[in-house]
């Protein structure tokens, strides 16, 4: 579903990516781990063509990401952003159901409405929170409503940029299976950013490590903990000695 081919991208002096390639087939998961500053987010962004990358080509279902109509491509994604990042002078159902009223959708309020309690109800949330504003919620109450506005349009891919931050060990927990579960039930393909070990076991089906501007490995999340790779090991025990240094 997203092929990344020899991608690099540099700001400045700073070059983030360095020649990243990257396959995730369609209906699975995949989670790229790496240290901060490492071109996460930057790969992501990438791919949305938020950012333009300085050379390389980028695929979604075969076909060149810079072509074609723009709202049609983007209408193929869903996104849980960091920090839920919702709008805080909107009620939680106009926050779920943003997508649904505006762009090529425009779907009724009542309408708009009815999918944004269904989906809350699917996050684990009760109806009467469609009437409250951000602020009156928990962090894990606004990631859910966060996951919620990410498949209220039924997306055929869905990206998750560190869905756990700020939470607690058992929202933390809820959230990744409440990810899990949801891209299983949609058959979606997801593409998760992290550095929370525990998500990228809940989570991945497949994982690639980033690091020096390219995937230094990437396999099934049942062979990683053998993966026999150095950037791997030093990543997953959190050791100060292998070959990722610390920024000190």
């Amino acid at each position: 579903m997203i092929r990344m081919e020899n991608v690099h991208k540099a700001f400045g002096n700073n070059h983030v990516l360095q020649g990243m390639d990257l396959d995730i087939p369609k209906g699975t998961s995949m989670v790229i781990i790496g240290g901060s500053g490492t071109g996460k987010s930057v790969a992501l962004k990438c791919i949305l063509g938020l950012i333009q990358p300085d050379s390389g080509m980028i695929y979604v279902d075969g076909k060149d990401a810079k072509k074609g109509d723009r709202d049609a491509f983007l209408a193929r994604f869903g996104m849980l952003f960091q920090g839920a990042a919702l709008f805080d002078s909107l009620p939680v159902w106009q926050n779920v159901a943003f997508r649904l009223m505006r762009g090529p959708l425009k779907r009724p309020a009542d309408y708009a409405r009815e999918i944004a309690i269904d989906k809350l109800r699917r996050v684990g949330l009760k109806s009467d929170v469609a009437d409250r504003f951000p602020s009156e919620l928990s962090g894990g109450m606004q990631k859910r409503v966060g996951l919620a506005r990410a498949i209220a349009a039924e997306p055929e891919i869905i990206f998750f940029d560190e869905p756990t931050t700020g939470l607690d060990p058992i929202m933390a927990g809820v959230i990744n299976d409440l990810i899990r579960e949801i891209v299983t039930e949609m058959g979606a393909t997801a593409m998760t950013i992290t550095h929370d070990m525990s998500s990228v076991r809940a989570i991945a089906d497949n994982v690639a490590m980033l690091h020096g501007g390219v995937i230094q490995w990437t396999g099934p999340v049942g062979k990683m903990d053998a993966s026999g790779d150095p950037y791997v090991e030093q990543f997953i025990s959190g050791s100060a000695e292998g070959p990722i240094e610390a920024v000190r």
